[in-house]
């Protein structure tokens, strides 16, 4: 069984409320672009996504899938998420997505595995919110490396991580804008380096101010390799040792709690997947693609992985044991 738990989908009840407006995320449609209609964009403080036919069509997805050996996609909403909105938006966004979320998996029995949306805005919206995704049937959920310039080891998303844990369901740590951009505001370097960059730092707070320590059931699933911590856990390491703000909140050093952490393999490099499997080891590291974006390749995600050596049944270990399949 092939699962592919990063790649991302734009249920068109939410892009239709995108286009009606009274959103901080916009769409537009680009008319210099090749094509009777152009191309829709979505439009986001600091970056843009490009929605493609896979995007939304999930006919369009299972072909994809079909065709090159896929058998389940854990899919998740992406960025902006609803939390760039206001509250009461944000909450609506939340539930209307979710909802459709749940149907795809329903019509399409064994293909989709839900990554819920939460309005991290409000995190007690969130852990409400988290709560009737899972009953509905999602397998996890997806948070952001900031929540609109918060950081997720602030005292208030502590409850939404113990839900998480009580519930025995990951959080997919999923990349956004750096607050502020200041250098990674032109060449597109948000999403080629920036997203790296804040994810590492947003799994290093949360290592450090002891919310791994607090809550040991907590799984958690870092995307793009996860970020640059393969590289980083020597230095983030030494800074245990030598920097007292850095024991203040933990009583083990910062690597028994990232040997805790799940990646994917969204680098498709294959000295980078030699990395993150010494660094995760082959039971904590999971398949993605980070289709359909620009910059997600099924094919290029499969044969990166080709000749790693894991083997396995598929299905992530964070599922295992867990009464409803895939």
């Amino acid at each position: 069984m092939i699962v592919d738990f990063h790649n991302h989908y734009y249920p068109d009840a939410y892009l239709r409320e995108l286009e009606r407006g009274d959103t901080t995320a916009r769409l537009e449609r680009d008319e210099t672009a090749a094509g009777a209609e152009g191309r829709l964009l979505l439009h986001y403080p600091g970056d843009y996504n490009v929605v493609v036919r896979g995007h939304r069509d999930l006919d369009e997805r299972i072909r994809v899938m079909d065709a090159s050996g896929i058998d389940v996609q854990a899919f998740s909403l992406t960025t902006p998420g609803v939390h760039v909105e206001e509250r009461d938006r944000g909450i609506t966004l939340a539930r209307l997505v979710n909802d459709a979320f749940a149907d795809a998996a329903d019509r399409h029995p064994g293909r989709f595995a839900p990554l819920a949306a939460l309005p991290l805005q409000d995190p007690a919206a969130a852990v409400e919110e988290l709560e009737r995704a899972v009953g509905s049937g999602h397998r996890g959920a997806q948070l952001f490396s900031n929540i609109n310039g918060r950081t997720l080891d602030e005292e208030a998303y502590f409850p939404l991580f113990e839900k998480l844990a009580d519930l025995d369901v990951p959080a997919f740590i999923h990349p956004t804008n750096p607050s502020p951009l200041g250098q990674l505001a032109d060449y597109r370097l948000t999403a080629l380096i920036g997203f790296q960059f804040d994810t590492t730092a947003a799994v290093a707070r949360l290592i450090f101010a002891g919310v791994l320590e607090r809550l040991p059931s907590l799984k958690l699933v870092v995307g793009h390799l996860g970020g640059t911590l393969p590289f980083m856990a020597e230095r983030i390491g030494r800074g245990y040792e030598v920097y007292p703000e850095c024991r203040e909140r933990i009583t083990r050093p910062p690597g028994e709690y990232l040997r805790r952490l799940y990646i994917d393999t969204v680098n498709f490099d294959p000295g980078a997947l030699r990395l993150g499997l010494d660094f995760a080891g082959p039971e904590h590291i999971v398949f993605g693609s980070d289709y359909p974006h620009q910059v997600g390749y099924v094919d290029r995600a499969l044969s990166a992985v080709a000749g790693m050596p894991v083997s396995g049944s598929g299905a992530p270990a964070f599922w295992a044991g867990r009464r409803r399949s895939c």
